[in-house]
């Protein structure tokens, strides 16, 4: 019963992956913090369903990445709820597709704050407890793109091989404290944020969406599918497992093949 009674933060757990981490652990017995900019109603109907269905404890924070203040309250009043944050996954994310001269500044900007700077600033919220505890599990939710670049995805490629950098940086740092830290790279998972970019792809490469689909993601991927999020749910539930506790400081790719070209 290692799982039971732990609690996990998962940044942007609204929907997508984030949400299918959520629900893995708690399957296991962890309670779980939602994170995400949806209505307060919407995020409580996802903490209900969650609790219903796992019987664990669910809270929800709708603290924006974009603003360091509010992702430090939310970690202070988790641990002062809690006592303690066992897992912090870090999978809050956005994407734009844009030739890098006609790329805009502001996005640019947005892309790097939520997709790294915020991992940033909820990872060195948590260090003190989890360092006093001599235990934890953080995990960032990378990407491919964390190990390799592709063209017209500029801010994200950037930021995700920072969130590789990063996760090195915290493993070594902690090692002797019973914290691991470790970084997941997903393929293309058929999630929001990989839908959404469909129209921005066809509009760059002048491209159908069938084109999009079959000849931009799923080339990349030797299967020829696309990862599931259930897949990495299960990954990052595995890598806050006891028997993982000599994993730390990786780059852990989850994409059908497409690195290994």
């Amino acid at each position: 019963m290692e799982f039971q009674n732990k609690i996990a933060l998962i940044t942007g757990s609204s929907s997508g992956i984030g949400l299918a981490i959520a629900k893995n652990l708690a399957s296991k017995g962890v309670n779980i913090v939602i994170n995400g900019l949806r209505s307060d109603i919407e995020l409580e109907a996802i903490c209900l369903s969650i609790s219903t269905e796992y019987g664990v404890r669910c809270v929800h924070s709708r603290a924006n990445m974009l603003v360091p203040d509010q992702i430090r309250k939310m970690i202070f009043d988790i641990i002062s709820e809690f006592k303690f944050i066992d897992i912090l996954v870090n999978n809050a994310g956005i994407q734009f597709v844009s030739p890098i001269e006609d790329f805009p500044d502001d996005k640019f900007n947005e892309i790097i704050a939520i997709n790294l700077t915020s991992s940033f600033h909820t990872i060195k919220a948590v260090l003190p407890s989890m360092k006093a505890f001599r235990k934890g599990r953080i995990i960032n939710i990378a990407s491919a793109h964390a190990l390799i670049a592709s063209p017209f995805k500029s801010a994200y490629v950037a930021a995700k091989h920072g969130l590789a950098g990063l996760t090195k940086a915290v493993a070594l740092e902690v090692a002797e404290y019973g914290i691991t830290c470790n970084a997941i790279c997903p393929g293309y998972v058929w999630t929001p944020l990989v839908q959404k970019q469909i129209p921005e792809t066809m509009k760059s490469r002048h491209m159908s969406e069938e084109q999009v689909i079959n000849t931009i993601l799923l080339s990349a991927q030797p299967t020829k599918k696309f990862v599931t999020a259930h897949e990495v749910a299960s990954l990052a539930s595995y890598l806050c497992s006891d028997d993982a506790g000599s994993i730390t400081g990786s780059l852990i790719p989850i994409d059908g093949g497409w690195t290994a070209h």
